[in-house]
């Protein structure tokens, strides 16, 4: 397929020009490759430099992330973001991204397909951020340590709980990756469970105070899921294979 009809698509998509972002995110194609073609697609959560040397053994011509290239800013081209451009051209690899265009989307987005990973079906958003309505919203009655059991299965690896609300959850709200300091926006929208990546250290003792359930299911794990699901997407609409390249950071 032609890079270019396949970004077309996914710009539409993912609505990336609608959709406000970090200034760094930088969403959309970040690198072009030399064929200006795609025949098989990885899809991470970082564009790294581990992340591309693992995408240019796997054969890709096409690396897609849900934190691109820029987010550390402005740099020279030397060291490692040399190293990340050689590998890159070398391996005629092209590199799109989408940070909140992804997080936000209604079936591939990573709050979304958390949720259903979960057994839910959100049924609204509880949050705004830069402008866009976003947030899964789960309206249930589940006991707190079943939720955390099916976090657990969902993310392959252990969350840190925050138990000071209801044993019992019935408004469940999800915001993957960082979204911890969102903390009391969430209880002031009636959320009692609030689940995330991660967040600063007084996100916890503020969910006491709040008495808000805050279940940290880490960064990088709560955010495998929406390029995955993108990449599936893609391979289901235009028969082009990917493979996941799993490097967690274990944050």
């Amino acid at each position: 397929m032609n890079l270019s009809d396949l970004v077309s698509y996914l710009d539409t998509e993912l609505r990336i020009a609608e959709i406000a972002d970090y200034s760094n995110a930088l969403n959309g194609l970040q690198l072009e490759n030399h064929s200006g073609k795609v025949s098989k697609i990885v899809a991470a959560v970082d564009a790294t430099l581990p992340v591309m040397r693992k995408a240019a053994a796997a054969g890709a011509d096409l690396l897609i992330v849900h934190h691109g290239m820029f987010w550390t800013g402005l740099q020279t081209w030397t060291g490692p973001v040399f190293q990340k451009m050689k590998v890159a051209l070398d391996a005629g690899l092209a590199v799109y991204s989408c940070h909140l265009p992804l997080d936000f989307h209604p079936t591939l987005g990573n709050d979304a397909v958390l949720a259903r990973s979960l057994g839910f079906e959100p049924c609204g958003h509880f949050m705004k951020t830069k402008g866009t309505e976003n947030g899964a919203k789960i309206e249930t009655e589940l006991s707190r340590d079943e939720l955390v059991k099916r976090l657990e299965v969902a993310t392959g690896s252990r969350v840190h709980v925050c138990a000071a609300g209801p044993a019992v959850c019935r408004n469940i709200g999800i915001m993957t990756g960082g979204a911890g300091s969102e903390v009391a926006a969430a209880a002031k929208s009636g959320i009692d469970t609030f689940i995330t990546g991660e967040g600063p250290h007084w996100s916890y003792t503020l969910a006491e105070e709040l008495g808000i359930n805050l279940i940290y299911g880490g960064h990088y794990a709560t955010e495998t899921f929406g390029v995955k699901a993108l990449a599936a997407h893609i391979e289901a609409k235009f028969g082009i294979p990917w493979k996941f390249v799993d490097h967690p950071t274990g944050l």
